[in-house]
C-alpha cells in the first residue's frame, strides 16, 4: 500500500526521525491557513506546496513551488489542486491532484552549506537481509545516479535478526562525509529510519532528499513509503490511510471481489489460477508476439459467477484484443471450468467481442475441450503451451 508524503512523515516522526513539518490543505483557504499556522511555529515566511499525490517526480511536473508570501500560496495551491499531474512516473493522462502539503522552506543560510543526500530501507531479495541504499547525491533520479556514477551509490545491509549496529549507522554517515554535529545527527536519524522501516512493516521507505541543513540538522524533506498490505492487521491506524482515489479502480474491484488482478500494458487478457502459472501464462503471451495486459489469478474456483467476472475486469481495459484462459484442473475439474467459461460468454452476451483462448489441463481435460469446441462459441480450445501459444499469435 502506497502512501501520501505527509503520511509518510507522520509515520517516521512517530519513530523520532526528524522530518520537515507541514500542513496538508485541500483548497487554497485551507492552504493560506497552513502557511499561516507554519509561520507563527518557525517564524520564516516562505513555504513550499507540493502536490500529494503516489508518484515521484512531482516536481519536474509542475507539482512543487515555492512560495515567498501567503499571495504565493493561494495562488500556487489553486493552480495545482484539480490539476492533471503528469511526472515520469504517472500514467500519460498524469493524477488529479487533491490534496497539497504546505511545508516549510528549510533551505535557509547558515554556517555551513546544505547538502541533498538520497536514502532508502528496503529488502535485498538476493541475501534476505534489509538494506539500507544511499548517496551524496540526493535530489536526482537514483536510477541515473546508478548508470552515471556507480561509485557514488553505497549500501548497507542488515540482518533482520540482529538489526542495526551501531557502527553500521556511523558507517553511513562516515561515507557520506560527514563530520561534527551533522555526522551525530545522521547516526540518529539512521537509527531511527530503520526502526521505522521495520516497526511499520514497510516494504520501502525511500526519503528523497534527506538535507543536511545549514546548521547541521538533519531532516527527511521528502517520504517516499510502501508498507506491506500482509501485515497491514497489525496496523489498523496504518490501513485506514489507504487514497482509493490513487488506485486502479479495477484493481479495487478486483479485490473486492476476491480476485488477484494487477494492470498490465499489453494486449492480452489473462486468466489464470496460481501465480506461478501465471507468470508462466505472461511469458508464453510475449513469446507469442503479443504483451500480457494484466495479472489475473482466479484463485482455485472457476465457476460461472467467478469467470464472469474475471472476463469483465479483463475487458474494462480497451487496449485488449484477445483472453488467453489458462487453468490447470488439481483442485477445480477442467470440465467443470469449462463449464463455467460456456456459462458466463453465453450470459455477457454481445459484451465479448474478441476472442478467447483456452487451454485447460489437468483432471478431466479431454471433457473439457470437448465442451468448449461444442459450445459453437468464438472460443479455441488447447491443451498445449504451444498450441495455445499459436492461438494466440494467430488472433493478434
Amino acid at each position: 500500500m502506497n502512501l501520501h508524503e505527509y503520511q509518510g512523515k507522520e509515520i517516521l516522526a512517530s519513530f523520532g526521525v526528524n522530518v520537515q513539518r507541514g500542513i496538508v490543505a485541500d483548497t487554497p483557504e485551507k492552504a493560506v491557513a497552513a502557511a499561516k499556522t507554519l509561520t507563527e511555529s518557525t517564524g520564516t515566511s516562505w513555504h513550499v506546496i507540493k502536490a500529494q499525490i503516489h508518484a515521484g517526480g512531482r516536481g519536474k511536473g509542475g507539482g512543487v513551488k515555492l512560495a515567498k508570501n501567503l499571495d504565493d500560496v493561494r495562488s500556487i495551491a489553486d493552480n495545482i489542486l484539480g490539476m492533471q499531474l503528469v511526472t515520469p512516473q504517472t500514467p500519460p493522462e498524469g493524477k488529479k491532484v487533491h490534496q497539497v502539503l504546505i511545508a516549510e522552506d528549510v533551505y535557509y543560510p547558515g554556517p555551513s552549506e546544505t547538502s541533498e543526500i538520497y536514502m532508502s530501507v528496503l529488502l535485498n531479495r538476493a541475501s534476505g537481509k534489509n538494506m539500507i541504499m544511499y548517496s551524496t547525491e540526493g535530489g536526482m533520479d537514483i536510477e541515473t545516479v546508478a548508470e552515471e556514477t556507480p561509485h557514488l551509490i553505497f549500501t548497507e545491509e542488515i540482518d533482520p535478526g540482529l538489526g542495526l549496529q551501531g557502527f553500521q549507522a556511523r558507517k553511513v554517515a562516515f561515507n557520506l562525509g560527514l563530520s561534527g554535529t551533522a555526522f551525530k545527527e545522521m547516526t540518529k536519524f539512521v537509527s531511527a529510519l530503520y526502526n521505522a522501516y521495520v516497526g511499520s512493516d514497510a516494504s520501502l521507505f525511500e526519503i528523497n532528499p534527506v538535507l543536511k541543513t545549514a546548521d547541521d540538522k538533519i531532516l527527511a524533506v521528502d517520504a517516499k513509503v510502501t508498507l506491506d498490505d500482509n501485515a497491514l492487521f497489525r496496523h489498523k491506524d496504518y490501513a485506514a490511510l489507504r487514497d482509493l482515489k490513487e488506485e486502479n479502480p479495477v484493481e479495487i474491484e478486483a479485490n473486492e471481489a476476491g480476485l488477484n488482478y494487477v494492470d498490465l500494458d499489453g494486449n492480452v487478457g489473462c486468466m489464470v489460477n496460481g501465480a506461478g502459472l501465471a507468470m508462466a501464462t505472461m511469458d508464453l503471451i510475449k513469446q507469442s508476439g503479443g504483451d500480457p495486459a494484466n495479472f489475473l489469478d482466479v484463485g482455485g474456483t472457476a465457476d460461472a459467477a467467478r469467470v464472469e467476472t474475471a472476463f469483465r475486469l479483463i475487458l474494462k481495459d480497451p487496449k485488449v484484443k484477445a483472453i488467453l484462459v489458462n487453468i490447470f484442473g488439481g483442485i477445480v475439474r477442467c470440465d467443470r471450468v469449462a463449464q463455467g467459461i460456456v456459462d458466463a460468454y453465453k450470459n455477457m452476451g454481445d459484451a465479448i467481442k474478441v476472442p478467447i483462448i483456452v487451454r485447460l489441463q489437468g483432471t478431466n481435460a479431454e471433457q473439457a475441450k470437448e465442451l468448449i469446441d461444442a459450445s459453437g462459441l468464438n472460443v479455441l480450445s488447447a491443451t498445449a503451451f504451444e498450441e495455445a501459444a499459436q492461438k494466440v499469435q494467430s488472433v493478434l
